[in-house]
């Protein structure tokens, strides 16, 4: 991005050169708004995060406490103010990114009405919440811009020229808000070319890395329910072909691709992979589809399938629906086949659905998968779907357990009981909830932290609270003291809720049109000053 003097500079020499017709645009404001718009087009996102992902990956590998985290943003004024409060809490937005989550799409901003995560909703609406959440990340960068440009008006009027100075030093170091975004194409809605169109889409708005899971696309399951059925890996890389086509196409060389796989929880197959030869990527798909083994045509009935498998003749067990069964306990082992093949195959991360948070399973995995590529890494969901308190004090009974611990003043069925909040066990259990990020980025592989939903539940959790002393005893009391005092005294921008949708932005438009006639809505009655 160009410095704000050398913008300048440049423009009054392009007012000077249109020999007075341009003598009412100031060149001074026109920087400003250059300035404060520094990202033109969805393509120009999407090449700008992709090497911020790029050079974060490589600082991961050269560091595993280097991870990266994100929230799941059903809005473009969520994903603002997450931004917002990251920035203003640690000063930087560096390794922090948006998710969007394809349940919260279906959940919360579908024309249908709310939707379990089956893929159902319209496929426009992902990469039109990428572009409303860039909208509103670009906002953020004009408000906090223009903040300092009506700062830097001051102190020029006021003759103030040092201070004038450290302004412009500030708004040419301004950090933007604009972050990558890691976008869920649930299974890629239909076949590869599907997919390849639906990535287009997400990437012209500025997706700069897409989540592709091995499910079914018709047959799609949320990750943390039942149901799920799983393709062969030759269809998986057809759409991971497909994904890396339309990010070159459109010049987002760098694009970043997620493979997921579901095989952990799914037990089912839609169809037989194709295999020409044994030890072939098909035959070891196949090699773990549940069956019966046989000896002869005799023990065929009509309508069976039977394959080779490992020499053998195998009729392997197909459910009414016409599905395949896997064997029982393999899910593991094919996890690991499904991410190695992914890697070889043009992914460059990883996502494992777990069915709880444990290092030491996640570990596990990663490490037999590192044996064959050893710069595997993991984006992991953070998941709201565990009972993360439950989860993790049966984790530290069970250590304490087989330490010889005495462990009888717990009852593991019940830990989730507030009656063990202040207890040793609880203490340490939330001390290994805090540390799960760093210890599981350290031994477990996993570059990038996220979680899924949480903004969904929040805001239900905000609503619920306001609701009920509203519409109860405190009446507008639990608004001013649970809202808005807080916003005030923890130093929330939306308490200013006219300047944070863009008054103030306009204001100054109004008088870069209309000079000194512009009709301005913030001046002395305007009850937003009473905020200071």
């Amino acid at each position: 991005m160009a410095a704000f003097n050398d913008e300048l500079k440049a423009l009054a020499q392009l007012r000077e050169a249109q020999r007075g017709k341009w003598d009412n645009i100031n060149p001074e404001y026109v920087a400003r708004m250059r300035v404060q718009n520094r990202f033109q087009t969805g393509l120009d996102i999407a090449r700008y995060t992709a090497k911020i992902m790029r050079d974060d990956m490589a600082a991961y590998d050269a560091d595993s406490s280097q991870y990266t985290q994100s929230l799941g943003c059903w809005h473009g004024f969520i994903g603002q103010q997450k931004m917002l409060s990251i920035k203003k809490h640690f000063g930087t937005t560096k390794r922090s990114y948006l998710y969007l989550s394809g349940w919260m799409v279906a959940a919360l901003r579908s024309e249908f009405g709310p939707l379990p995560d089956q893929s159902m909703h319209e496929k426009t609406t992902v990469p039109s919440l990428i572009g409303e959440l860039y909208t509103f990340l670009r906002q953020a960068d004009a408000w906090e811009l223009n903040h300092l440009f009506r700062d830097l008006e001051e102190a020029k009027s006021a003759g103030d020229n040092a201070k004038a100075e450290q302004l412009i030093a500030k708004i040419d170091a301004h950090e933007t808000h604009v972050v990558p975004i890691i976008a869920d194409i649930d299974a890629g809605f239909g076949n590869a070319e599907a997919t390849y169109l639906l990535a287009k889409k997400m990437i012209e708005a500025g997706a700069c890395c897409i989540q592709l899971e091995n499910q079914v696309s018709d047959e799609k399951q949320c990750g943390h329910q039942d149901g799920k059925v799983t393709v062969p890996h030759e269809d998986f890389i057809a759409k991971i072909n497909a994904v890396r086509y339309a990010f070159l196409e459109l010049g987002v060389e760098d694009g970043v691709i997620v493979a997921r796989t579901d095989s952990l929880g799914a037990g089912l197959t839609q169809k037989i992979a194709v295999t020409k030869e044994p030890g072939d990527l098909g035959d070891q798909y196949n090699s773990y589809l549940d069956g019966d083994e046989i000896d002869s045509a005799a023990d065929i009935n009509n309508g069976d399938v039977v394959i080779k498998q490992d020499g053998k003749l195998v009729k392997v067990k197909r459910l009414a629906s016409g599905l395949y069964q896997f064997k029982p306990g393999t899910g593991e082992d094919r996890v690991v086949l499904d991410c190695i093949t992914s890697l070889q195959n043009g992914a460059d991360l990883l996502w494992i659905e777990t069915e709880k948070p444990h290092v030491g399973q996640i570990a596990a995995m990663v490490n037999r998968i590192r044996n064959v590529m050893p710069d595997a890494k993991l984006v992991y969901n953070n998941s709201p779907s565990f009972n993360w308190t439950l989860n993790f004090r049966q984790q530290v009974f069970d250590a304490w357990e087989k330490e010889g611990k005495d462990v009888s003043a717990y009852d593991r069925a019940a830990l989730m009981s507030p009656e063990y909040d202040d207890t040793e066990l609880g203490k340490l259990a939330d001390d290994w909830v805090r540390n799960f990020q760093r210890d599981s980025a350290r031994e477990a592989g996993i570059f990038h932290h996220l979680i899924t939903l949480p903004t969904y539940h929040t805001a239900a959790l905000s609503t619920d609270n306001l609701a009920k002393g509203y519409f109860g005893e405190e009446g507008m009391l639990a608004y001013v003291a649970g809202v808005q005092r807080r916003e005030l005294r923890e130093g929330i921008a939306t308490v200013k809720h006219q300047d944070m949708a863009g008054s103030n932005i306009g204001d100054d438009h109004k008088e870069f049109f209309h000079g000194d006639a512009a009709l301005k809505a913030g001046g002395k009655d305007n009850t937003m000053n009473q905020f200071g």
